[in-house]
């Protein structure tokens, strides 16, 4: 696995930030994160509660599910890379006057000093975008607590993928920044399975989530030929702490 401080893609970084003016735009660049984002909340809620919880969101971007989980009463924090869209998300948040603690730092520096410390753990969209997913996922089941909860979103590596996501969503209706996916680095359930055993998860739920770019309906769904939710109970033991 890949150190933390090579599990980051510079041009991914850069990429995200440059379109950090667009992160609230419902109809931009960001239109599909703002479809989806309903249905991810929901899938969260239903799974684990939200009020009262800790929470971590890595990969939190301009705060779009994060705000709307501390706007469930949840206690948020929210870790990325891009300064850009930490300082968008910042802003929106101080704006509608929400408290979320955005901080920039990767989920493998953050372990090294909140290790078992959150209730919940989400990791939405991100894994398709570094170099080491699988040191990703374990980076996160050190952040959630024993018996805490760990939520991942994805694309899958399917052609009916390759058609919707990046076609259709990204050159044809262009509601997804150009390049944005790779089809290459996308990521099957059963890898992103693999990688939470290995981790020391158990895996709770496996949900597809059926998105329309051309109208912009979500729904949870059976099938997982195209985008999914993932849900993992954290069985690991207490870690132990030295000075």
């Amino acid at each position: 696995m890949a150190p933390e401080s090579s599990n980051v893609d510079p041009q991914e970084i850069h990429r995200f930030g440059a379109m950090s003016g667009g992160w609230w735009d419902p109809r931009g660049q960001f239109k599909g994160l703002h479809d989806i984002n309903p249905v991810r909340l929901a899938y969260v809620k239903e799974r684990a509660g939200l009020a009262g919880r800790t929470v971590l969101d890595v990969g939190c971007g301009g705060g779009l599910l994060a705000e709307a989980m501390a706007r469930q009463a949840a206690l948020v924090t929210g870790i990325d890379m891009a300064p850009e869209a930490l300082a968008a998300a910042r802003q929106h948040a101080a704006d509608a006057g929400v408290s979320v603690d955005y901080r920039q730092a990767t989920a493998e520096r953050w372990a090294q000093r909140y290790s078992g410390a959150y209730d919940i753990v989400t990791c939405m969209e991100l894994v398709e975008h570094v170099p080491d997913p699988a040191a990703l996922v374990a980076a996160c089941a050190r952040l959630a607590r024993p018996g805490g909860s760990l939520f991942f979103a994805t694309v899958n590596r399917t052609p009916l993928a390759y058609l919707l996501v990046i076609l259709a969503a990204e050159y044809l209706l262009r509601i997804v920044h150009k390049g944005t996916h790779q089809y290459h680095k996308l990521v099957r359930p059963e890898e992103l399975t693999y990688w939470g055993h290995e981790a020391g998860l158990t895996l709770a739920d496996l949900s597809g989530l059926r998105y329309n770019p051309f109208g912009g309906h979500t729904r949870l769904c059976r099938s997982t030929q195209m985008n999914y939710l993932i849900y993992f109970n954290n069985h690991r033991a207490t870690p132990s702490r030295t000075s």
